[in-house]
């Protein structure tokens, strides 16, 4: 059962540890699917930047996001929705406090994307996935409908389609290092409606990782269909990472919210 309740962290600012929260997208999108979540931060004080990646392959990934590390100062938590698990876990940055996986995959030393995305059954409505003759992976359009974002709006799943990105194969080919989650805090929010990434293989590396975990009645796409658990794992990391820290999390404007899984 859930319980929800309303946060009011310190109120004033400490400037030189103000987290920033870095929101990295996965394959068929850009940093526009997280724009909910975005808002949501922004309102309570966080300093937010979606990263864009190329979707090229996972080492251009890698030094895609440390560029966008590089223009941020003081304490960073990494974000990363499905395939973007993988790419924020390859970051070696002592300003790294924490990782958020949003339905997210997370290979361990030596594994590949692939291998943890196949590792349970296909859903039965998961869309039928293979490189065209560039080596890209493009998602069917009825895919974003069936599997991406079902519970998400038309108007939504219209976008996503207009607005996808491929994926190159490279990304899902190539072997991780070993990942920051074996040394950074970690939360895992587990899509129990997911037909992308089985759910049981989501609670099997969020387990794997010693994550904390929010199990949650939502689709793959949570940044569109349903933002407000989204940011509120953030927080909840946030807040988290702060108080360990021994620093004040300064909110203004609303109330934080910190789901809990009791």
């Amino acid at each position: 059962m859930s319980a929800r309740q309303s946060v009011i962290y310190g109120t004033k600012r400490m400037p030189n540890e103000k987290i920033t929260i870095v929101l990295v997208h996965g394959a068929w999108a850009d940093g526009s699917t997280w724009r909910e979540v975005i808002l949501r931060l922004q309102r309570v004080g966080l300093r937010v930047i979606a990263a864009p990646i190329p979707l090229t392959s996972l080492r251009d990934d890698t030094a895609a996001l440390n560029r966008t590390i590089a223009r941020t100062h003081g304490p960073v938590i990494l974000a990363g929705h499905a395939y973007a698990g993988a790419v924020i876990a390859t970051i070696n940055d002592e300003r790294l406090k924490a990782l958020v996986y949003i339905a997210a995959l997370a290979p361990d030393e030596s594994e590949t994307v692939a291998q943890v995305f196949y590792r349970d059954e296909r859903h039965p409505q998961a869309p039928q996935l293979a490189p065209d003759a560039d080596g890209f992976i493009w998602m069917p359009n009825d895919g974003f409908g069936n599997a991406f974002a079902q519970n998400a709006t038309a108007d939504q799943i219209a976008l996503s389609a207009a607005i996808q990105r491929p994926i190159a194969l490279k990304c899902i080919q190539e072997p991780v290092p070993k990942p920051a989650w074996r040394s950074k805090p970690s939360w895992f929010l587990v899509a129990e409606e997911d037909r992308m990434i089985n759910p049981k293989t989501q609670d099997f590396m969020a387990k794997r990782m010693g994550a904390t975990t929010r199990s949650l009645a939502v689709d793959h796409t949570p940044l569109l269909s349903a933002p407000e658990k989204v940011a509120d794992i953030i927080l909840e990391a946030t807040h988290a990472t702060s108080r360990g820290a021994g620093t004040r999390f300064d909110v203004v404007g609303e109330s934080a919210r910190e789901s809990k899984r009791l």
